[in-house]
């Protein structure tokens, strides 16, 4: 009887694999728009995607923790706008990113396609608030009118 139920859950296993598998294609991943700590060069981000980066001096800092609530809640949308989401909380560690945008405390960094800074902000931002920013920058405008197929 073992063996039968052993071979049973081995035939079905693969099939629930590959559906997950499928369904996690179609929903923008996490992994995909927050990237954490460790870029050290916003360079690789030109012209591809908005980065947002998110400081503080410590992981446990409540608006650091609020503003990761606040985008984690909503990450289709910044997907959508091709957002991606690097994070410091170290201070100690003076990071390229740090020498570059000078946080003091915590500090939310909005950058766009073409490396312009378009927002600096000392307490956490609503991703509507964000999604708003973005939506009028003139790469933004420009995204919507070619899907729509405007010219």
């Amino acid at each position: 009887m073992k063996p039968l139920l052993t071979l049973v859950f081995l035939s079905i296993l693969p099939g629930a694999l590959l559906a997950q598998t499928a369904d996690d294609t179609t929903a923008p991943m996490v992994e995909e728009v927050i990237l954490g700590d460790g870029v050290e060069n916003l360079n690789e981000f030109v012209w591809v995607k908005r980065p947002i980066i998110v400081f503080a001096d410590s992981p446990a800092d409540p608006r650091y923790i609020q503003q990761m609530e606040f985008l984690n809640a909503q990450i289709d949308e910044l997907a959508e706008r091709d957002v991606v989401v690097l994070t410091d909380t170290d201070p100690s560690a003076k990071s390229a990113l740090r020498d570059k945008l000078h946080p003091r405390g915590f500090m939310m960094v909005l950058i766009g396609k073409d490396g312009t800074i378009y927002l600096r902000k000392p307490l956490p931002w609503d991703v509507r608030e964000i999604s708003r920013t973005i939506d009028k920058m003139p790469m933004r405008k420009q995204e919507i009118r070619d899907r729509r197929g405007d010219s």
